[in-house]
């Protein structure tokens, strides 16, 4: 994409209606999808959900085993963006200095005074892979959270801000957890999504085969710019919701708390404890994103309900005996929106 095309389209999109610029939203994820497939064959619901936490301001948990091109994704979706991108593989000796950036004694060329000076880190970019997080300390660990969190770095007294749009994508392998860190539930509670990439079909291996190897390769082009990011995420916080919608999502939410009036019965027999507000939030604003994203300029039950396993999952606690039967979170997410009502006439007449 020229500059003046550029140009032309962020000044298209700053004019645009709301309900024309859903459209416009809708039309450049099908482009991006396009051009992704170039390069990754697959993943649909792992880019939607990368995507979805771009443009609700989100940030990503991705677990996988190695070898599922985590790395070739993000990268890929940093280049269709627009975003610079940076990759931070976290090992044990990693200290938060080399993730934030460090101050260095230089001189002055034209006093001759020294200084000190700050280098900026790679958390300095539009889109950061942190690999691996699970390998480094906690201290390391929080160093980036703090990051994510505030949007900038405070060094030598001062503060630096990130560069927006600002998104993490943070992986943990599920194989091999000797010697390594996992977050505490506060700190993946700071997490929007918690996504699972599965091994690919057949027919997709073998597709991955044929593209791999190949002699040729297609070039990913830019399909939208920074200013256009940042003008949709603001978009997505003026997307509507009822209050069914509401109603339904604090039922959802509430009823994964043991003890809680309304709560099944399966829920008090495996869970240790359940998802907080932040769940709710997450649920609303993750459901705007995905609304605008297919062209709607509504929220549905449908939303919520197919956005509940990537939210909820790393926010609930499962007991011993759950472990014990072999009962995953994600087994008792779907139980339970299976147990509750989703008939949206009956949270209408109920918010009436």
């Amino acid at each position: 994409m020229s500059n003046d095309e550029t140009q032309q389209s962020n000044s298209d999109i700053a004019s645009m209606d709301d309900v024309q610029a859903v459209e416009k939203l809708r039309a450049a994820r099908d482009e991006i999808l396009t051009e992704l497939r170039k390069s990754i064959v697959g993943m649909d619901d792992v880019i939607d959900q990368v995507m979805i936490s771009i443009f609700a301001r989100g940030h990503g948990l991705l677990e996988g085993v190695p070898g599922l091109a985590k790395t070739l994704l993000v990268s890929s979706i940093a280049k269709c963006l627009s975003l610079s991108f940076r990759r931070i593989q976290f090992t044990p000796d990693l200290m938060p200095s080399d993730i934030t950036g460090t101050e260095v004694l230089q001189d002055d060329p034209e006093t001759g005074a020294r200084k000190f000076m700050f280098t900026k880190g790679p958390i300095f970019a539009n889109m950061v892979l942190a690999d691996e997080i699970n390998r480094t300390p906690p201290k390391t660990q929080a160093a980036l959270l703090e990051a994510m969190q505030e949007k900038m770095i405070s060094a030598g007294g001062d503060d630096y801000k990130l560069d927006l749009p600002f998104f993490v994508l943070a992986t943990q392998n599920p194989l091999e957890q000797e010697g390594t860190y996992p977050l505490p539930e506060a700190q993946l509670d700071r997490f929007m999504f918690k996504i699972h990439v599965e091994y690919p079909t057949e027919a997709e291996e073998i597709d991955i085969m044929r593209q791999v190897t190949a002699a040729s390769h297609s070039e990913l082009k830019s399909v939208i710019s920074k200013e256009e990011i940042l003008a949709l995420q603001e978009l997505v916080l003026r997307v509507p919701v009822a209050d069914h919608i509401f109603n339904y999502t604090a039922k959802l939410v509430r009823a994964t708390r043991p003890g809680e009036e309304g709560a099944p019965d399966f829920i008090n027999d495996w869970v240790s404890f359940g998802t907080g507000p932040r769940a709710c939030l997450n649920l609303i604003l993750a459901g705007k994103a995905r609304a605008i994203l297919q062209g709607r300029f509504n929220v549905s039950i449908d939303d919520i309900q197919t956005l509940a396993l990537p939210v909820m999952r790393h926010r609930m606690g499962l007991n011993f005996a759950a472990q014990s039967e072999g009962v995953r979170t994600d087994d008792v997410i779907r139980k339970l929106l299976e147990h509750i009502p989703s008939d949206e006439k009956m949270y209408k007449s109920a918010s009436a």
